[in-house]
């Protein structure tokens, strides 16, 4: 009762101090405030806190309402944000200096200790993180990391002062820097662990943008957000606010788009690509991005575990014809995928190890098949699942009639409303289904794509890989002097995902959008996210 308490007032406080709201704003998804840019968006997973956000709906509003250290240009190129400098001589030391004058939007100061209190919180296992995988490097994450945790806080994160803070690593990483832009690096401010669950639900950030209210986040509506006025970085709002309306589907959103009732949309559906250049003419944008659609399985799952499930899940990738799917559904805007990561990545390669079992060869996969019978005989039937509200119906349906024409089982699509509950069966472990997995990138590497994922012991690998080896290859990847000597570590890595087939990559994105005619200019981003910020109306 008393947190309650202490957060209702603190809420209230903020509110009237600041003069929040957007009340122009309709509360059905349709016209905006004048000024506010409208976009497409959906139901959050999980309340808004950085270090438990690893979904691309909760990501792209957490993303604005919170700066780092870094942030990441259009073309993916990191820049300081609240760091004034990030200092190493061997990429395993390193001091850290904030600039000055930082704060949230309560009026609290940003400090050192708001990043290292932050990042601590969340390695800490009692926590539950989704995105503690990111700070398995710093030294001392094992023992909190633990279960039950052996330490409360990292050993090699220091405060030195107010703005200067010092971060030791177990070894050296190729990656850390350039990491720094991620969301779970973000800093909290001290109200936050007085109830974090509250908080998530009315975020207090840093970033170019802030809750329009107590009422900003109309769950399975919208969440609105206005600009932050003592924001300090370099990606300042150029607009009067953002509304992100939860569309059931991408029709709806592309009606509304095409209506001027919505501003911006990032995913064109599948039925409007071949009309919707001419449709949205100079509006139409197409842009290559870090971003993939896979197959995934969990050992739960009857018949996809052990060596069983090695040669099933091989077997359906040589059965799914990516080539036709892809022109039939999306016209040749999606390209067939080649490996574990994204094509518009450095280091990118796609002769791979293996890479011969991301093409559709028929007698291979029944080849497969039958000796994955010899080992248990099959039954049942083969269910993809994905959420209705994302445009994946026709391509997961496609997938499906490929795998059935090709060996002959039922396979079917299975589908859940929204995405969330989608997650939530993921992440809890209890799907009993084959389902679809996506990843966009948090930060322009393949390692970025290949830790969360396949890692042994992140939070992130819905899954449930596990392999020393690949793990090993990851190690000496994030360890190498070179960016050549990494990618040469990667590609063994990538090598024994295709031994293990641990889930089916199949298509690489290249994103479709677009934008209003009262929109004067809209960017899609590296990861196939619009840059916000920097939309004008």
């Amino acid at each position: 009762m008393l947190r309650s308490t202490r957060w209702t007032a603190l809420l209230a406080a903020v509110v009237l101090a600041t003069g929040l709201g957007l009340t122009a704003c309709s509360s059905d998804g349709g016209d905006a405030a004048e000024g506010v840019v409208s976009v497409n968006g959906g139901e959050p997973q999980h309340p808004l806190v950085p270090t438990n956000t690893n979904e691309n709906q909760g990501g792209r509003v957490v993303d604005r309402l919170f700066a780092g250290l870094k942030y990441y240009d259009t073309d993916g190129v990191a820049h300081n944000e609240v760091a004034q400098s990030i200092e190493s001589t061997d990429r395993q030391h390193y001091r850290i200096t904030l600039a000055p004058d930082w704060k949230f939007t309560d009026g609290s100061p940003v400090t050192a200790k708001s990043f290292v209190d932050a990042w601590n919180y969340g390695a800490l296992s009692t926590n539950a993180q989704l995105q503690s995988w990111i700070f398995a490097s710093i030294v001392g994450y094992d023992e909190v990391s633990a279960a039950p945790p052996k330490a409360q806080t990292m050993a090699g994160l220091k405060v030195i002062d107010d703005r200067t803070f010092t971060v030791d690593l177990t070894r050296p990483s190729i990656d850390f820097e350039l990491s720094l832009g991620f969301t779970p690096f973000r800093p909290l401010p001290a109200v936050a662990y007085q109830d974090m669950k509250a908080f998530g639900e009315h975020p207090i950030g840093n970033g170019p943008y802030k809750f329009a209210g107590p009422d900003a986040w109309q769950h399975n509506v919208q969440i609105d957000l206005v600009p932050n006025p003592d924001y300090r970085g370099k990606r300042p709002a150029k607009n009067k606010g953002l509304r992100f309306v939860m569309y059931q589907s991408f029709d709806t959103a592309y009606a509304d788009l095409l209506a001027g009732n919505l501003d911006l949309l990032d995913t064109i559906p599948d039925n409007a690509l071949t009309s919707f250049k001419n449709d949205l003419g100079d509006r139409a944008i197409q842009k290559k991005t870090a971003r993939y659609e896979h197959i995934g399985f969990q050992p739960t799952v009857p018949h996809f575990a052990g060596a069983e499930g090695v040669l099933r899940r091989k077997a359906i990738s040589l059965a799914i014809n990516r080539p036709q799917i892809s022109e039939s559904i999306w016209h040749g805007t999606k390209v067939p995928a080649r490996d574990f990561t994204s094509a518009s990545l450095p280091g990118y390669q796609d002769n791979l190890p293996g890479v011969e079992l991301l093409s559709y060869n028929p007698d291979e996969a029944k080849k497969l098949w039958a000796q994955a019978d010899a080992i248990a005989p099959w039954t049942g039937r083969l269910e993809i699942a994905y959420n209705s509200d994302g445009g994946h119906q026709a391509w997961i349906e496609a997938v499906a009639n490929s795998v059935k024409n090709t060996l002959g089982v039922e396979a079917i699509g299975a589908p859940y409303p929204t995405f969330k509950p989608l997650r939530d069966a993921i992440t809890s472990k209890s799907i009993r289904t084959a389902f679809r997995n996506a990843w966009q990138g948090d930060y322009p590497t393949m390692l970025n794509f290949l830790i969360p994922q396949y890692v042994s012991d992140s939070a992130s690998n819905d899954i449930g890989y596990v392999n020393p080896e690949f793990d090993k290859h990851i190690t000496a990847a994030l360890a190498a002097p070179t960016p050549e000597e990494s990618y040469a570590h990667i590609a063994k890595a990538q090598a024994i995902l295709f031994q293990d087939m641990p889930d089916v990559p199949v298509f690489n994105d290249n994103n479709n959008a677009g934008h209003s005619d009262k929109v004067r200019q809209a960017k899609l981003t590296w990861n196939g996210l619009f840059a916000y910020e920097s939309v004008e109306k």
